[in-house]
């Protein structure tokens, strides 16, 4: 027993110290992403993406790339553009792309994996791109899309009105800086329980899940990256789509449970594949299946699994060729001390304080002005479940940090 509080308290004390680290970069990448959604509105980018052209494509990446990186955030802008004439393509470009190559998800990536995984997040989402496009262009799907085309509700959605003013005007505008502020806050609010999530469970699996464990998941982990054969690599990037499936968390809060998985030895491409599995999870096939219909959001899966496969693939073998491939014994973020007084703690605070004017200015100082955000309709069982269990995250946490300092 006396073991088990010992591990609890560990736990507790390892998600407490991993948060701290990406503290600075969660505010950084969200106050960023939050200036872009309101300062480049939705009909400026569905003007530009109508057609399935390789320029319409780079559009909407690039518009990806400036967006949001929150999963349900990304399916809602991605129907409304393509409800708005954006074609298949450049719509599908648009969500990996505000899923995979945004800002934030980059800083995250750095501080907990390196910088081989942010070149690899990157370009491996890019591939995403590519090999999507390719295939929608070989399969041809045209009766899918047409049929989620109608499938989607008429409905017109809010119009910017002030989307003709030039950037220089939209940046003088304090009503404007009110709805970044209103948007940071939004912005947490859709994460905080991945986020929370995500980083209790990292601190559990390091302090209680032995190697054996992912020895048995991850054939041959451990055993060194030119270790692994073609069917062991095929084998990680199979089943780390699998284990994000069954943890259930988004891609920002999936990052340290990604470092721990390299940790333990698992191969880059099994990690890459687990980072970028976001989007084939059960709660956005259902979601998809919602706006489309069921035939478009199957379609959807195999499209990004497909893409998934073929890029992380294609990630490790050039790394390797390139001689780039991470060494999995540099990675390992339980063994740091995490509160001290380095620079993390001063970006923290500085942060903290930035973060603090925002909440103030938006939800206090300019209550007055509005802002709503379409999101991706969830399940309000599966919302109500996920709450309890965050909070019960946060009891786990409290009662292990004392566990930490009294024994």
């Amino acid at each position: 027993m006396q073991d088990f509080f010992e591990k609890w308290g560990e736990a507790a004390y390892t998600s407490a110290g991993f948060f701290w680290m990406a503290l600075w970069a969660f505010i950084l990448g969200y106050f960023v992403s939050s200036c872009i959604q309101i300062f480049v509105t939705q009909e400026r980018m569905q003007k530009v993406m109508g057609d399935a052209a390789a320029k319409d494509v780079a559009l909407g990446t690039f518009f990806g790339f400036i967006s949001s990186s929150c999963s349900f955030s990304a399916l809602a802008t991605t129907k409304a553009l393509f409800q708005k004439g954006a074609s298949f393509v450049s719509s599908i470009a648009f969500l990996l792309a505000s899923t995979n190559l945004v800002i934030e998800l980059g800083i995250i990536i750095s501080i907990f994996l390196g910088w081989q995984f942010v070149i690899g997040e990157y370009v491996g989402g890019s591939m995403l791109i590519l090999i999507s496009w390719l295939l929608i262009k070989v399969i041809n799907p045209s009766k899918l899309i047409k049929k989620a085309r109608e499938n989607l509700n008429e409905q017109n959605n809010e119009d910017d009105m002030a989307s003709q003013a030039s950037i220089t005007q939209r940046l003088k505008d304090a009503d404007k800086w009110a709805k970044v502020a209103k948007q940071y806050g939004m912005e947490w609010k859709m994460v905080w329980k991945d986020v929370t999530l995500g980083f209790t469970v990292a601190g559990i699996v390091s302090a209680f899940v032995p190697d054996s464990f992912f020895e048995t998941l991850f054939i041959n982990s451990g055993a060194g990256n030119n270790a692994f054969g073609f069917f062991t690599l095929l084998e990680h990037i199979i089943v780390g789509p699998i284990a994000a499936f069954l943890t259930f968390i988004g891609s920002m809060g999936n990052i340290p449970l990604a470092a721990l998985l390299f940790g333990k030895g698992v191969s880059f491409a099994g990690v890459m594949a687990f980072i970028f599995s976001d989007l084939v999870v059960f709660p956005v096939l259902r979601i998809n299946a919602k706006y489309y219909g069921w035939k478009m959001s199957l379609f959807i899966l195999f499209l990004l699994f497909t893409s998934l496969i073929l890029t992380s693939l294609a990630l490790h073998y050039s790394f390797d060729l390139l001689q780039l491939l991470p060494d999995p014994s540099g990675t390992k973020i339980t063994e740091s001390e995490h509160f001290k007084i380095d620079y993390t703690f001063f970006l923290n605070i500085g942060f903290l304080i930035l973060s603090g004017f925002l909440v103030y200015f938006g939800f206090y100082k300019k209550k007055e002005v509005e802002h709503h955000k379409e999101m991706a309709p969830k399940s309000q069982i599966m919302e109500k479940t996920l709450k309890v269990i965050t909070f019960v995250c946060y009891a786990w946490l409290m009662v292990g940090l004392v566990l930490k300092f009294v024994n």
